[in-house]
């Protein structure tokens, strides 16, 4: 009895063993932003930093079958087990590094160009998720600073949607509804914003709608 006790007093101070996560950073001068961190856990959960002490990040969930994909391909190149950079004399496109937490296990590989298919894969992933996370920003700003610069961010967003390279539409849907909502905007933004939305929430880009029937 006593050891009973003993053993579920112990379990009780054991912290739980945190899910997987795949970690991305890139570091390219020049380019905008500079850094970039993103973290995506197992369970979809999803931070985007644009520097290493930015304590304001976006935060966000991505889909189950995209993390998903990202895992499966982090598995293909051995969870980061092995050198993925392809030695190839090519132009200096950023310092990006893969690193995957588990626990006690952490493996990670930096790499500026990489001919691994599924690296290459990977990292289209994270740039997607940079671009969307981009624009967002760029949007949110624009409705609290710049009501006349709503139209150019909200060019950004809609060329990525029709592109099929906007990552979790649905956070979009807040800054939508508070553009098509408010009259302060012009009436044309607020009509591309409730269209945009209406895409958003059936799945598909009104064009690919159009072009099925």
């Amino acid at each position: 009895m006593r050891l009973r006790i003993a053993c579920g007093a112990l379990l009780a101070v054991i912290p739980a063993v945190a899910d997987p996560r795949i970690v991305y950073s890139k570091v390219f001068k020049g380019s905008n932003p500079e850094f970039v961190s993103i973290t995506v856990e197992k369970d979809g959960h999803t931070a985007y930093r644009r520097a290493e002490d930015d304590a304001n990040g976006r935060e966000f969930s991505l889909n189950t079958q995209d993390v998903r994909e990202m895992f499966n391909l982090a598995d293909k190149l051995g969870d980061f087990s092995r050198p993925i950079e392809s030695g190839l004399k090519v132009a200096n496109m950023g310092k990006k590094t893969f690193r995957y937490e588990d626990g006690a296990t952490v493996r990670e590989v930096s790499f500026n160009y990489s001919v691994d298919e599924s690296a290459k894969q990977l990292a289209d992933w994270f740039e997607r998720i940079t671009a969307t996370e981009e624009v967002y920003l760029g949007l949110d700003s624009a409705i609290h600073f710049d009501k006349l610069g709503v139209d150019q961010a909200f060019l950004q967003v809609r060329m990525l949607w029709d592109a099929h390279r906007l990552i979790a539409p649905e956070q979009f849907l807040p800054l939508l509804a508070r553009i098509s909502k408010n009259e302060s905007f012009m009436h044309m933004d607020r009509d591309r914003a409730a269209s945009l939305a209406d895409e958003i929430n059936s799945g598909h880009p009104a064009t690919e709608a159009k072009s099925s029937k």
